[in-house]
């Protein structure tokens, strides 16, 4: 009768439970990071290949490098919006997708929830730039495949600087061009626009969005651990970046539009 409660289909763990504690907690994380970065400065960011148009049967397109990150875009619409339901404003559809080969292991050509996550930021950066009280009943498609996968930072950051340029080379209506940069904290440091490697260090980043011709942010993005002072200090650095960024979207959709 005694062992009437006993439930022999379970484990019953202890009634108490204490962490583990691992050597490599005792270290200091700091010691190892590296005193300075290899090929640039800390508040430098790679170099930046923008190219608008590229893709002929699309409305609107843009290739991106900046160095180990490519990233094409296209986009299609506005098209009419296939629900019967009657909508003032228009709706803005993204959709990313990894290459197979865009990472050091094979991904599957199925999406799964790092796609999504990606999609769902650059929508969030892109949304308040775009017109859509203009496209009553539309829709607009923006598909972004990543070629070549250098960090997820990187990824959001130059997805959204290309499907703004491809929105502009479509002749959609912006309140103006949106531009990212990400930050990451290494050690007492902030680091531009991080590689994978260098974001793995860190102990957080941050991707700011905005419109620099407007002064305005339109996503902010935080990962890992950071505080209210290296928060607002990687916003500043960010933001500072963010006008060299559009000067170098604005120059390249002139240029195309001058070949054109």
């Amino acid at each position: 009768m005694a062992q009437s409660n006993f439930d022999r289909r379970r484990i019953n763990g202890p009634d108490e439970s204490f962490p583990p504690l691992f050597e490599a907690d005792e270290e200091d994380p700091v010691h190892n990071l590296p005193r300075t970065r290899r090929g640039r400065s800390a508040d430098d960011i790679r170099p930046i290949f923008l190219k608008a148009g590229l893709i002929s049967q699309a409305n609107g397109s843009a290739y991106i490098e900046t160095e180990r990150t490519k990233i094409a875009c296209a986009v299609y619409g506005p098209r009419q919006s296939k629900t019967t339901v009657y909508s003032e404003n228009g709706r803005l559809n993204v959709e990313v997708k990894f290459a197979p080969f865009s990472c050091t292991r094979r991904r599957a050509p199925i999406r799964d929830a790092e796609d999504r996550s990606v999609a769902v930021q650059i929508h969030q950066a892109l949304w308040p730039s775009v017109r859509l009280e203009l496209l009553p009943k539309s829709t607009l498609d923006i598909f972004i495949t990543i070629i070549e996968n250098d960090g997820i930072e990187g990824c959001i950051a130059s997805g959204s600087v290309a499907a703004s340029a491809a929105l502009a080379d479509a002749g959609i209506e912006m309140l103006g061009l949106v531009v990212s940069c990400a930050a990451s904290t290494i050690g007492k440091e902030i680091w531009l626009d991080p590689t994978e490697e260098e974001a793995r260090m860190a102990s957080g980043s941050l991707i700011l969005s905005g419109m620099p011709a407007l002064g305005t942010i339109t996503n902010v993005w935080q990962s890992g651990r950071l505080t209210p002072e290296e928060t607002i200090q990687c916003m500043e650095a960010c933001q500072g970046r963010c006008l060299d960024i559009h000067t170098v979207v604005a120059q390249a959709l002139l240029d195309n539009a001058q070949v054109t």
